[in-house]
């Protein structure tokens, strides 16, 4: 099992790939974890993730949000 954190334009998520899909949690600023609400599709691999990510969340880049990049945890 792939167990990952990402920060997203400031926001935290935590994407495992489970069996063959995927499974996003949305990581609140109290560590508290709950559903995202978008879906990784199960063709998506590993290494495409965060270019996955940057073409759903795009529209809400900004100049002091940063990128997209995994987090050490």
């Amino acid at each position: 099992m792939i167990s990952e954190r990402f920060n997203v334009f400031g926001g935290l998520f935590d994407i495992e790939r489970t069996g063959g899909g995927w499974s996003v949690l949305s990581v609140g600023n109290d560590g508290k974890r709950s559903p995202a609400h978008f879906v990784i599709p199960e063709l998506v691999a590993d290494d495409e993730l965060e270019q996955f990510l940057f073409d759903l969340f795009h529209e809400q880049a900004g100049y002091k949000k940063g990128g997209i990049f995994r987090v050490q945890r």
